[in-house]
C-alpha cells in the first residue's frame, strides 16, 4: 500500500523542562505582580524579572551574579534594566528568551543553565506566599534534579564542614556530598533537597537527622553556588 501523500504530518514537540519551568514562570509572575515578595532577600518579583533578563541579555554584568568583584556593576545594570522596562516588558523578555547573540542562546545551554534557574526561581515566588505545598513534579524532572545535586552536592555544600549525605526516600538512594563523623542526613524528595542546597532551609521539605553539633554546623553554613 502507498504513502498516503495527503495525510497531514503530525510533529510531537516535547518541551524541555527548561523550557516548561521558564513559561510557568512567566505566567506566574504575570499572576502575582510585581510587588510580590520572592524567597531572593530583598527582591520582590520586578527585581527577580530584572534578574533574569540581566542573565541572558547582558553578559557583560552576569559574571557578578557569582562573582564579588563584579557584584556592584551587575547591580547596578539589573536596577537599571528595571527603571527601563515596564514589568510586564521584562516578562516579555524572558519568556522570548536569549537572543541569537547571547552565549546562553548556544544549543544545549538552555537545559543545562536554565533547567535549576527556572526551576528554583519558580519555587523563590510560590513559596514566598502562604500556604504554599509542593508541586506535583514529572517524575523524569526530579529524576534530572537528583542527577544535579549527586553531581554538584559538594559544590552546593562545600562550607558546610560537617560529613553530609542525601537521601532519597522513594528510591532508597543515598548519596554522600562529604565524608568524615560526626554527619548529618538529608532526607527528602530530590526537589526539596535542592532548595534546601540552594539556601532555601526554611522553605524545603527535608528532614534532618544526625549528630545535634553537626545538625547546628550545617543548619548555620552559608549554602549555594
Amino acid at each position: 500500500m502507498g504513502r498516503n501523500r495527503n495525510r497531514p504530518r503530525t510533529i510531537a514537540r516535547v518541551s524541555s523542562h527548561a523550557a516548561v519551568e521558564r513559561a510557568e514562570l512567566c505566567s506566574l509572575l504575570e499572576r502575582v505582580g510585581p510587588q510580590h515578595p520572592t524567597l531572593c532577600a530583598g527582591w520582590d518579583t520586578y527585581d527577580l524579572a530584572a534578574h533574569l533578563v540581566l542573565r541572558e541579555r547582558r553578559p557583560d554584568a552576569a559574571p557578578g551574579i557569582l562573582i564579588k568583584p563584579w557584584a556592584r556593576r551587575t547591580k547596578t545594570v539589573q536596577r537599571n534594566l528595571r527603571d527601563k522596562h515596564s514589568y510586564a516588558e521584562l516578562i516579555g523578555l524572558v519568556r522570548d528568551g536569549p537572543p541569537r547573540w547571547s552565549p546562553m542562546s548556544l544549543p544545549g545551554f538552555d537545559a543545562a543553565a536554565n533547567t535549576i534557574e527556572f526551576f528554583v526561581h519558580h519555587e523563590d515566588v510560590r513559596r514566598a506566599a502562604p500556604g504554599w505545598a509542593p508541586r506535583e513534579l514529572d517524575p523524569a524532572l526530579q529524576d534530572l534534579l537528583w542527577n544535579r545535586l549527586r553531581r554538584g552536592g559538594r559544590l552546593f555544600f562545600r562550607h558546610a564542614a560537617v560529613g553530609l549525605r542525601l537521601h532519597r526516600p522513594d528510591t532508597g538512594v543515598t548519596v554522600e556530598v562529604h565524608g568524615g563523623e560526626p554527619g548529618v542526613v538529608l532526607a527528602g524528595p530530590p526537589a526539596e533537597l535542592l532548595m534546601y542546597a540552594y539556601g532555601r532551609r526554611d522553605h524545603a521539605n527535608v528532614t534532618v537527622t544526625g549528630d545535634p553539633e553537626a545538625v547546628k554546623v550545617l543548619k548555620g553554613a552559608r549554602l549555594g553556588q
